[in-house]
């Protein structure tokens, strides 16, 4: 196993200052950095500019992404199959937005919020 494989997910895309750095999220997710953007409800310059990738609302809404699929990845069984539930999953919860639309809308605590109690046994 190499020693990218035995890090965690978020250990491999935060950076040492902790910030989520969108190059190693895109990397790992296997996506460009425009599809990270899109995925994100952020602007291509606000993953691609270090001054806009390091600003406190470019960082949030990056790091909601990433706990997001950190939360669901033990009951998807891979970060691609992780990320395309993120994408296309529609969550009757929340009128059957997935869980990028719930993001890119500002919804993301309501959506951590219902992930935290299905992980300890509410229902879907």
């Amino acid at each position: 196993m190499s020693a990218i494989a035995e890090r965690s997910f978020l250990d491999q895309v935060i950076g040492r200052e902790g910030l989520v750095e969108p190059d190693q999220l895109s990397r790992v997710l296997r996506v460009t950095k425009m599809e990270l953007a899109a995925a994100s409800g952020l602007s291509r310059d606000a993953v691609s500019k270090t001054r806009r990738r390091q600003a406190p609302a470019t960082q949030l809404r990056l790091r909601e992404v990433a706990e997001i699929i950190n939360r669901i990845l033990p009951w998807c069984g891979s970060v691609p199959q992780a990320f395309a539930w993120y994408r296309s999953q529609p969550i009757p919860a929340f009128g059957d937005q997935t869980a990028e639309e719930l993001v890119r809308t500002g919804r993301s605590e309501h959506l951590r919020s219902y992930l935290a109690g299905i992980a300890v046994g509410g229902y879907a």
